[in-house]
C-alpha cells in the first residue's frame, strides 16, 4: 500500500496566477502545492504576495487535520467571492500558518506560467500513459455486450484503474443515450457522458469521451471509455477484477 500524501507541503518552481472579475489576486513563484487528502494538491500562497482583499467571514469552520479554518471574502476592485479563502493559522504544519488558499471555482482562470489550468493543480507524481494495444476488450453491462474492440487505447493514471478507450465503431451506440454529465480533468480536459439503456433500465454516466483532450492526452481523441468499477470488463477473454477507486 502507498504512503499517505495528505499533510504533505512542497514548495513549487512554477509561476502561478490567479484572476478574479479579470482582475489579478495573486502573481507569485512561491506557490506551495499541500495535499489536504491524497487524490491531488491544491495551491497555497503566501499571505503578503496577494493583490485583493480578505474580510474575515467570521463563520465557525469545524477543526481538520491541518488546523481551524479561517474563512476570508476575497475582494477584487468591488468584485466579490464569498467565502473563498481559507487561512490555518494555528496549523500543526508550520508552513502553512502564513499562508492562503483560494477556492479554485470561486476564482475566474487559473495560470501556471503562461499555461491555463482547470480543475486543480497537476500532481507533479502524477502519471497519464497512454499506449496502443491489441487486447481483446469486451465491456458487459447487466450481462450484454455493449462493446467489444481489438484496437483500444489503455489509458495507466496513477492510483486509478487502466482505462480501456474504445473506438466509437466498436461501441454500441444504439444502447448509449446522452447524459447532461460533465467532467473535467486537468490531465485529460472535458468530458462528455452517456448513460447505457438496455430495455427500460438505465445505467447512468457508465460511459465517457474526451472529443478535443489536452495535448498530452490527444492518444485518446474521439474514443470512448466505460468505468471499470461499474461495468463487467473481459481482457483477451477473463474477466478483470473491480479495483477501488474514488470513482467506486
Amino acid at each position: 500500500m502507498s504512503e499517505s500524501k495528505t499533510g504533505r507541503v512542497e514548495s513549487s518552481a512554477k509561476r502561478v496566477r490567479v484572476y478574479l472579475g479579470g482582475h489579478l489576486a495573486v502573481d507569485t513563484i512561491a506557490a506551495t502545492l499541500v495535499w489536504e487528502h491524497d487524490y491531488y494538491p491544491t495551491y497555497y500562497f503566501p499571505v503578503d504576495e496577494l493583490r485583493v482583499k480578505l474580510e474575515p467571514t467570521g463563520d465557525d469552520r469545524p477543526a481538520n487535520h491541518l488546523g481551524t479554518p479561517v474563512g476570508f471574502d476575497v475582494i477584487a476592485e468591488g468584485v466579490v467571492a464569498p467565502g473563498a479563502a481559507v487561512q490555518y493559522v494555528d496549523s500543526p504544519i508550520p508552513e502553512l500558518r502564513d499562508l492562503v488558499r483560494l477556492d479554485t471555482n470561486a476564482m475566474d482562470q487559473w495560470f501556471e506560467e503562461d499555461e491555463a489550468i482547470y480543475g486543480h493543480p497537476r500532481d507533479p507524481y502524477h502519471r497519464v500513459d497512454i499506449l496502443s494495444s491489441s487486447r481483446h476488450i469486451r465491456v458487459e453491462v447487466a450481462g450484454q455486450t455493449v462493446a467489444e474492440s481489438r484496437n483500444p487505447r489503455i489509458l495507466f493514471e496513477t492510483g486509478l484503474p487502466a482505462r480501456y478507450y474504445l473506438p466509437l465503431t466498436d461501441i454500441r451506440m444504439d444502447l448509449l443515450e446522452p447524459s447532461e454529465t460533465e467532467s473535467l480533468c486537468p490531465y485529460k480536459g472535458f468530458a462528455a457522458y452517456w448513460n447505457v439503456k438496455l430495455g427500460e433500465d438505465i445505467y447512468p454516466d457508465l460511459v465517457w469521451i474526451y472529443r478535443t483532450p489536452f495535448p498530452e492526452s490527444q492518444k485518446i481523441a474521439g474514443f470512448a471509455s466505460f468505468y471499470n468499477e461499474k461495468v463487467d470488463i473481459y481482457i483477451d477473454g477473463a474477466l478483470e477484477a473491480k479495483r477501488e477507486s474514488p470513482f467506486s
